[in-house]
Parts: structure tokens; sequence; C-alpha cells
């Protein structure tokens, strides 16, 4: 199969690796174009993959059979806005990032967009990238015209298990982006890896009071303490992990925010609900990117996607 994996980062090195071990054609598409990228992935058993890939080749992306999206979520919908036209309209999109919205500002788009979710965690160590942890995929329709898609499951899970499909995508998404709300911006308030905030359980239980007012109007069939069994669990298993934003932080990056607590808010205030300590770890990370400098905010290297 003829993929191309939109951003290179992390996730995106460790899909290249494994999609192109699988026997797959792949090539990567970096935001300032380059003939070639590299990936130098070890992953979780130790193994060491070093490869290079070709990339942004307009050719190579027009005759994909799927575009495979790797960004983090303030990056999305201008990259693959700038790569649609040269796309075939039947080349399914799928986005794998934290935080929800993206679906809303890509509703226009021609090609068969799904959406997942992914458990699997990599950090960059320097010009090596670790696998840290292996996860669980989640994939399911993200508009009407990919809801005939389900087969590029199988293909995902064949290279990098485990992949499931969903029809209801939502559904997990919510999860997923519920225990974002947590682990991300209180590691960021504590400066700490995610196994410190076990001792953080009455701020964790206040969170989770919040989202679940509004994931409850949104039709998802939750409680609180459901939502703090399932972010306490996350914490263990990812106890020696620092969270993406908490690294996005270090590094002076953009985070996700706007996305994860950001979009957990603006769906609140559709419901008439004021979440009082998500808006105070939502204004804690606004205030942490406000101090970088606008010469630092960014969401990466200069460049356009195209």
């Amino acid at each position: 199969m003829k993929i191309t994996v939109l951003g290179c980062g992390a996730l995106g090195q460790v899909w290249l690796t494994a999609l192109a071990h699988s026997g797959h054609d792949v090539q990567g598409w970096l935001r300032v174009p380059q003939p070639y990228c590299s990936a130098n992935v070890i992953d979780p058993l130790g193994r060491v993959s070093n490869r290079t890939f070709i990339a942004n080749d307009p050719l190579f992306l027009a005759q994909s059979q799927l575009l495979l999206v790797t960004l983090k979520a303030p990056q999305v919908s201008t990259a693959v806005k700038n790569l649609e036209s040269v796309m075939a309209e039947n080349c399914p999109v799928l986005l794998l990032h934290n935080g929800m919205g993206t679906l809303g500002e890509l509703k226009g788009l021609r090609q068969p967009l799904l959406r997942g979710i992914t458990t699997h965690a990599a950090m960059r160590d320097g010009t090596v990238i670790k696998h840290v942890a292996s996860g669980v995929t989640h994939i399911g329709p993200g508009n009407r015209k990919s809801e005939g898609w389900s087969a590029i499951a199988d293909v995902l899970h064949d290279a990098l298990p485990d992949v499931a499909w969903h029809d209801n995508i939502r559904a997990a998404c919510w999860r997923k982006l519920a225990v974002n709300c947590v682990i991300n911006p209180l590691s960021v308030e504590h400066d700490c890896q995610n196994g410190a905030l076990r001792q953080y359980s009455r701020e964790i239980q206040t969170l989770c009071d919040e989202i679940s007012w509004v994931m409850e109007r949104e039709g998802q069939s939750v409680d609180s303490q459901s939502l703090q069994d399932q972010v306490f669990d996350v914490i263990e298993t990812t106890a020696a992990n620092t969270s993406s934003m908490l690294q996005d932080i270090r590094a002076q990056r953009l985070t996700e925010i706007e996305y994860i607590t950001g979009f957990l808010l603006r769906r609140a205030r559709t419901h008439g609900f004021v979440l009082t300590e998500n808006t105070r770890l939502y204004d804690m990370i606004k205030r942490k990117e406000s101090f970088y400098g606008r010469e630092r905010l960014s969401t990466g290297l200069s460049g356009s996607w195209q």
C-alpha cells in the first residue's frame, strides 16, 4: 500500500518504520520540503531501526492510498488543506492526535476523513526516537465518506498492533480527551512525570466531576468515578512518562491546550457550565505559553507543508 505520513516527529517516525517493515511503500511529508527524511527508532524491546525515506514527493502523494497525519492538533487543519488538491479524492485521511476539534475545521474536505487516537508513546532523545510504550490505536469514521473504510484498521494492525475500528469513534475520543484534560495540564502545573500525579487525588476528582458534566450533555454515558478510575489506570501504566504537554512547555513550543481543555471549555459554555478547575489549568498553560515571547512560540519550523 502506498502511504504518506504527514508529520515526521516522534510518532510519525514510529509509524514510518512500522509500515515500512510491513512491506508498505511509504514516504514522509515535512513542513520544510526535503527530498528525504530519516527515522531512527528504538522500539520497546530495544531494537534499533535506522532508515531513510523519500519525502515531499507530490507524485507519490497523488498516488497515495492513505494519508496518515501524526501532527499535533494546532498544525493539522492547515497542513491537510494545503495537500487536499494534490491527493486523490478517494484517498482516506487519518488524523492521529491528542484533543478534539479538527474534524470541524476539516468539515469540507473532499477525501474520506478518519479520526483516531492512540496510546502508543514515543519521545525524542537527541537524534533518536524512543518508542517507550506500546499501546492501542482506535480509529473510526470522521465524515460520511469514511464509513466504508474499516479495512484500514486491519492494514495498520498488521504494521503496529493493536488497532481497532469503531463505528462510533467519538466515544473513544471523549474518553481520551478526559484523560488528557487531567494528566497533561496537571503534570505541567506540578512539573512532574505522570506517576507523581498519584498524590493529587482531590484535584483529579474535581477535574473529573467537571468533565463528566459536559460529557453527559454530549451524549456520553459516563460518571466521575469511572473517569477517575481511567485516569489513575493511565497514571500507573505511564508512570515513568513525561506528558506531551510538559515536553512542549519545557521546549517552549505551542501546546495542544486549545484542542484539549480549550475544546472542553467551549463545549461546556454551550451547555451553560462553568468549569472552575479546568479553567484555572487552562489559564495557567496559556500564561506559560505567553512567557515564551513571540519569537519562540510556534508550531515548528517555518514553512507551509506544501
